[in-house]
């Protein structure tokens, strides 16, 4: 079958690898679409979780294609989408709800061969069954939405919370929704993108702001007071340190964007203290893969608008190593 493999930093190439066989409590997953994630990025750049080579994609749904032995749940021809958390169940993590902190964590597309392939082995209980009114690109983003409700359960927001977020890309614009639905009142959203912008106003940002007029609009008045909430959605350290100076007293940031793993900040202490802040971050999913199925399904969060291109296999390797525009939102592989 077609993956694509990545073989270290800036190496990816489409090959002919193995076809997958399923082991016993396991499928195969004939893929459909996959999404294209920052981590996805990372790893071709060189910062991979689980060594070269790999094959990455972790945001993939398709058509159960074999099943292994002892797997009752699931039929050849089954609609599925997979979580790509793998923790092992029994450490103490994943024995008090840590599960993304699992001591023997590994993830599919990150640690073992992922959805950037034609075919996909995984663990049974990771194949979530998807109606037949949800497409295989709209459950190729349940991934992200679950990581998305992880951030939610960690921010606890508050009703008419003021809630600043920094970053409207794909995972920006569905923390804005989930961001409405949770009841914040003031919602501001900065962007270096107008198109972004407005596609956030959309989903009901209150008022959005371009990156370079941050100060200027939002630095006097009420704002001059601070946020309670702000958010981090571009993983920028820039951005991040900057962000701090709109958190207000009580307010709680979070750290939702992926910075690079080296990457510092600088943050008063006596800021930290004297204003009560709370700092949280958000790693991916954690038991919450069918609550963002369940968001998708009854249209709660709207995943077709932020699909801005699609791929063939073939096209990944050339897209990867060319610069990005600031307009793209979601790319997806289409097999």
């Amino acid at each position: 079958m077609k993956a694509l493999v990545i073989h270290g930093p800036r190496r990816a190439s489409v090959e002919d690898v193995p076809d997958p066989v399923p082991g016993p409590g396991e499928v195969v997953v004939a893929v459909k679409a996959v999404g294209i994630c920052g981590t996805d990025f990372h790893i071709f750049e060189g910062d991979s979780l689980g060594g070269y080579p790999i094959i990455p994609g972790h945001e993939f749904a398709g058509v159960v294609d074999a099943v292994g032995p002892e797997v009752t749940s699931l039929r050849p021809g089954d609609r599925v989408a997979v979580d790509p958390s793998l923790f092992c169940g029994h450490c103490e993590f994943c024995l008090t709800d840590r599960g993304n902190h699992c001591e023997n964590w590994g993830g599919i597309g990150t640690t073992v061969p992922g959805g950037l392939a034609e075919r996909v082995k995984v663990p049974a209980a990771n194949a979530f069954p998807i109606p037949d009114s949800m497409t295989f690109e709209e459950a190729a983003f349940i991934e992200p939405v679950a990581c998305v409700v992880h951030g939610m359960n960690r921010l606890q927001l508050r009703p008419a919370d003021r809630v600043l977020v920094f970053g409207a890309g794909a995972m920006g614009q569905q923390l804005v929704q989930a961001l409405v639905h949770a009841g914040a009142s003031e919602l501001v959203v900065v962007d270096v993108d107008p198109g972004k912008l407005e596609l956030a106003r959309r989903f009901g940002a209150t008022k959005t702001v371009m990156a370079g007029r941050v100060e200027e609009e939002l630095g006097t008045g009420a704002n001059s007071r601070g946020f309670d909430v702000v958010v981090d959605a571009t993983g920028v350290p820039a951005v991040i340190e900057r962000a701090f100076r709109f958190l207000g007293p009580t307010g709680k940031f979070l750290q939702f964007g992926v910075a690079p793993k080296h990457a510092t900040v600088s943050l008063s202490p006596f800021e930290l203290y004297h204003k009560d802040w709370m700092l949280i971050g958000s790693m991916a999913v954690n038991h919450t893969y069918l609550p963002a199925l369940r968001w998708i399904r009854e249209g709660r969060i709207q995943v077709k608008p932020l699909l801005s291109k699609t791929l063939s296999l073939e096209e990944l390797p050339e897209f990867l190593a060319k610069p990005k525009s600031p307009a793209l939102l979601k790319v997806q592989v289409r097999f």
